[in-house]
């Protein structure tokens, strides 16, 4: 395997908010796998707006660095139905760059209606 499923978590917020939903999933999928926010080394943050990123990373107080290293969906494309796939090759994809066994990166998905999803993985190799 490459990597590892270490935790996957969904919440959301109020829909009159939607866009920001990783910022309630995020914290939820940490805490389940008894990981800290700088236990993340990647991020892979999906975003149909670039509002949406900024301000979950914002809320999240993420380290921009480590964010969309190389470009989100509005750069990237957004395919429907395979954001999930994308992102998590994309991650992997880096991790494997950078040679970073044993380090865990994250996705992150907005989802319509105020929806979050957060995926922690463990890269293997």
């Amino acid at each position: 395997p490459i990597a590892r499923l270490v935790n996957y978590a969904a919440a959301g917020v109020p829909p009159r908010i939607m866009g920001i939903g990783p910022v309630a999933a995020v914290p939820k999928a940490l805490k389940q796998a008894g990981l800290k926010q700088d236990d993340i080394k990647l991020i892979e943050l999906n975003e149909a707006f670039a509002s949406q990123s900024l301000a979950v990373i914002r809320e999240l107080g993420l380290n921009q660095d480590i964010v969309n290293v190389n470009g989100g969906a509005i750069a990237l494309g957004h395919p429907l139905g395979c954001t999930g796939a994308k992102l998590s090759v994309q991650l992997f994809d880096e991790m494997r760059k950078r040679n970073m066994q044993g380090q865990y990166g994250m996705v992150t998905m907005c989802v319509g209606t105020g929806q979050g999803a957060a995926g922690i993985f463990e890269f293997l190799k």
